[in-house]
C-alpha cells in the first residue's frame, strides 16, 4: 500500500477547484503525486506523464518476466510428441470431421 504525505492527500471537492494549481505542482514535480479522496477514501491518483511512463514500462517488464519464467518452465521440462493422427485417435476424431 503507498503512504501518502498529508500535502498529496486531497479532497476531489478542492481538487476540483484548484485543479490548475494542482497539475502545476504535478508537472513541475514540486510533488510527485496526488491522492484524490471521496468520501475520504482515495479513487484516483494523479501523477506526472513522466512517472506514469516509468510505472507503465516497469509493469510491463514485470509482466513480460512472468512470461518468460513460464516459457522457461514449461521448455525446460521433457515432453512427448505425438503425431495430429495420433492426438485425434486419442480423442476419438475422425479427420474428416475437421473439414
Amino acid at each position: 500500500m503507498t503512504a501518502y504525505a498529508s500535502n498529496e492527500l486531497i479532497p476531489s471537492s478542492e481538487f476540483a477547484k484548484r485543479f490548475g494549481t494542482y497539475l502545476s505542482q504535478i508537472t513541475t514535480n514540486s510533488i510527485d503525486k496526488l491522492a484524490i479522496l471521496k468520501n475520504n477514501k482515495v479513487e484516483a491518483v494523479l501523477v506526472s506523464k513522466d512517472n506514469y511512463e516509468r510505472m507503465s514500462e516497469a509493469l510491463e517488464y514485470v509482466d513480460n518476466q512472468e512470461i518468460l519464467a513460464i516459457i522457461k518452465e514449461r521448455t525446460a521440462k521433457a515432453h512427448k510428441t505425438i503425431s495430429q493422427d495420433d492426438m485425434l485417435k486419442s480423442l476419438n476424431i475422425e479427420p474428416k470431421e475437421l473439414d
